[in-house]
């Protein structure tokens, strides 16, 4: 799970979330080493319903969280030499200024290097603490207005800062997604919940010796809570 790919600029509110384009492009470098090659969730998906064939090597689905613009500029130029893709999840409003964020010639030049869109809803809102309509709206409007926007499936949902509960799942299932990713580390599995699956946040610093130990020791994690976040 990735967010900003730069430096962190003085008083950022959250510095951890910048990883330096050198590091992601070392970290990109040792998981091919390491045997690793990325994919979609959808890609995933059609492996464990329908045995559909990932390739060799191992699968990693590197995700790109809120619709930075350092996504594009940064991180789509490492993977493409990589022949590898993100799954970009979109938040459509909100995203402060002073951060960028993506335009829409930007998402479609990620879909058109064969990145995945699905999305973390309209604002990035809590959705464990809003009523039926609002949560209504911050997951199927979403998924409808993105749909329409870049004619794609936009088949996985993101929890906003990974929180959820039974009613968050229930509106997420009844919007038609296939799944939905969360914040808790681990390894995701074809028996999981898959409203519940793990990842992995990679923070500013890590080195990419240090992101091949992370992924090894979370492999046996257990599964992600019924719910996450709140007081």
């Amino acid at each position: 799970m990735y967010h900003v790919i730069a430096h962190p600029p003085p008083a950022a509110p959250f510095p951890g979330l910048y990883v330096a384009p050198g590091e992601f492009a070392a970290q990109m470098q040792a998981l091919k080493a390491a045997g690793w090659h990325a994919v979609t969730l959808d890609e995933l998906e059609a492996y464990w319903s329908r045995g559909v064939s990932l390739g060799p090597g191992k699968p990693i689905v590197l995700s790109f969280d809120n619709g930075y613009q350092s996504q594009y500029t940064q991180a789509l130029p490492v993977l493409r030499k990589l022949a590898w893709v993100g799954d970009e999840n979109l938040q459509l409003t909100g995203l402060p200024p002073s951060q960028g964020g993506l335009a829409e010639t930007q998402v479609q030049g990620l879909l058109a290097a064969g990145w995945e869109l699905d999305t973390q809803g309209i604002s990035h809102a809590d959705l464990i603490t809003l009523d039926s309509r609002s949560l209504h709206s911050q997951v199927t409007v979403a998924r409808k207005l993105l749909q329409q926007r870049y004619h794609v499936p936009v088949n996985w949902f993101c929890y906003p800062s990974g929180h959820y509960d039974a009613k968050v799942i229930a509106a997420v299932k009844a919007a038609g997604f296939s799944g939905s990713t969360t914040v808790v580390p681990g390894w995701a599995h074809p028996t999981e919940d898959r409203y519940r699956l793990h990842r992995l946040r990679v923070l500013g610093g890590t080195t990419a010796a240090q992101l091949l130990t992370l992924i090894a020791a979370i492999r046996d994690d257990p599964a992600a809570p019924p719910t996450y976040g709140g007081g």
